[in-house]
């Protein structure tokens, strides 16, 4: 039960903060698998992969990743933060409009900026301003809306499915997975998979750093787009690509992830029995699978709740993100191996008398 623990100073506090939905960043298995690919590979390969550093196994893992997903083609780059504006920036001959969500992760933002696109805002939440922004593009626009997945700040799944229907036929709809992927959907491939869309529209890109516990990122896609986003983009060109002892772990972490269908069980109950003690006890919390709860606070609340947290054993994980609120907020990661006792805990918090 470590994996659930961390210490601050001499005490040894339940963990609630981070990423690690599925906590496969201490298996065993995945650690073995990169110490034998360090023996096996060594460490890097120093150079790009359009010039000398395009090793096999990088080939091995892209078409891991495409059958774990469901794609036709992936491409494997060295973080989530530049797969998503390696995607954006590869695709800028097709689109000619970037619609970001005002939330959005700020590499989205970066990749539009890289593509030398217009960038366009719309408000978080709601569908009729985005639909709007559409309207008032130019008739031979062909626009690109651009979103997370999961929100990382409050776990909002946003309808994918309505933006599909507001885009033009020359439309894209460009999904960050961050932190969906690994989470959601009947084989974890992610929110677009949650929600049953499939459209050739769809480009999708994933971070590795996440629930699958280790590093990397990739660009998801048919075969004809990824390979165009792998051609045009300068980021990946120009980028080392992931260390070869990593490639082995993330391959390792795929297989488990999608063989231990108790994992995925006990995060998505996990997630389940939190949300709706919350809201018996009336806390909001947004509603839907994603395993993330959020509490606004400001600089007085937040105090006192630090300190009860902390009171009853628990890491106070208080945060400023980017695109929540200014005040910043506790963000709480339900994981699969935290067990009911932990949630309890976390649950009588959360709900006491403030």
């Amino acid at each position: 039960m470590d994996e659930v623990f961390v210490r601050e100073g001499r005490r040894r506090l339940l963990y609630f903060g981070g990423c690690d939905y599925l906590r496969l960043t201490s298996d065993a298995r995945i650690q073995a698998a990169l110490t034998a690919g360090l023996a096996r590979y060594g460490l890097n390969v120093a150079a790009s992969r359009v010039t000398t550093g395009n090793h096999p196994l990088y080939t091995v893992a892209e078409r891991a990743i495409a059958r774990f997903f469901g794609v036709e083609r992936s491409l494997l780059c060295p973080t989530g933060y530049l797969a998503a504006m390696t995607a954006i920036e590869g695709w800028r001959g097709q689109f000619t409009h970037a619609l970001v969500n005002e939330r959005a992760h700020p590499c989205l933002a970066a990749g539009v900026r890289l593509a030398e696109r217009p960038l366009l805002c719309f408000p978080h939440g709601t569908t009729d301003a985005l639909r709007a922004l559409l309207k008032r593009l130019p008739a031979a626009a062909r626009p690109l809306v651009v979103t997370d997945g999961v929100f990382a700040q409050d776990g909002f799944i946003p309808p994918l499915e309505k933006y599909l229907e507001m885009l033009p036929r020359s439309g894209w709809l460009l999904v960050d997975e961050a932190h969906a992927a690994g989470v959601l959907g009947p084989r974890q491939r992610g929110a677009a998979e949650h929600l049953g869309i499939e459209d050739r529209r769809l480009l999708r890109s994933c971070t590795f750093s996440k629930a699958f516990g280790v590093f990397g990122g990739a660009v998801l896609g048919a075969a004809a787009a990824v390979d165009e986003i792998a051609g045009r983009s300068q980021t990946f060109a120009g980028s080392t690509p992931l260390p070869l002892p990593l490639v082995a772990a993330l391959m390792k972490s795929l297989r488990i992830v999608r063989a231990d269908t108790a994992r995925r069980r006990r995060l998505a109950a996990n997630t389940h029995w939190v949300k709706a003690a919350l809201v018996r006890h009336g806390v909001p919390t947004t509603p839907g699978p994603a395993p993330i709860i959020s509490v606004e606070a400001q600089r007085k609340t937040a105090a006192a709740l630090a300190r009860r947290l902390r009171a009853a054993g628990i890491y106070p994980s208080f945060i400023r993100y980017p695109g929540a609120a200014a005040t910043g907020h506790f963000r709480f990661a339900i994981s699969s191996e935290h067990r009911p006792e932990h949630l309890e805990r976390l649950v009588a918090v959360l709900a006491a008398p403030r």
